[in-house]
């Protein structure tokens, strides 16, 4: 499985990590052992606990090589090249949408540290694409699901 790899901070790299071993000490173990107690009950062929816990020992083997794959390919973001000269990862960029006045500030980082409730923009997101690399005053088109939104950026910090 070949993946570019996706930008990250280091504070959001050591939560993957938390996330990965906390599924191969903890939840693992756990789904072997329901395994393990289903087979004790007898015919396989007609046991739905056994089916279950195999369907379940499947998807988190599935989660889990994503997830080692993912750190394994990670791009770390060195903050202290952070600029403002022009919208980059992890940049506070705050915009004013033009067709309704409404001014936002979002932060932009990886996919996997989005979190729109927090203003925390995917840079992978047709609004992030569109800001990327973009300079304070610009004015910004962004063909979203909702339509074409227009922003001009107002302020780039850190």
């Amino acid at each position: 499985m070949t993946t570019n790899g996706q930008y990250v901070t280091n504070e959001g790299l050591e939560k993957l990590r938390e996330e990965l071993n906390q599924m191969i000490t903890v939840e693992r173990p756990a789904i072997s052992k329901a395994i393990a107690e289903a087979r004790e009950k007898g015919d396989l062929s007609e046991n739905a606990e056994y089916d279950a816990a195999r369907e379940a020992q499947g998807l988190l083997e599935l989660k889990i090589s994503k997830l080692q794959n993912l750190i394994a390919n990670a791009k770390i973001i060195d903050e202290s090249k952070l600029g403002t000269d022009k919208v980059g990862m992890l940049n506070k960029v705050t915009v004013k949408n033009l067709k309704t006045g409404a001014k936002m500030i979002f932060t932009i980082v990886g996919e996997t540290e989005a979190n729109l409730a927090e203003g925390k923009l995917a840079s992978s997101t047709p609004i992030g694409k569109a800001l990327m690399g973009r300079k304070k005053g610009e004015k910004v088109d962004v063909k979203a699901p909702a339509g074409l939104l227009q922003f001009e950026i107002l302020d780039i910090s850190i």
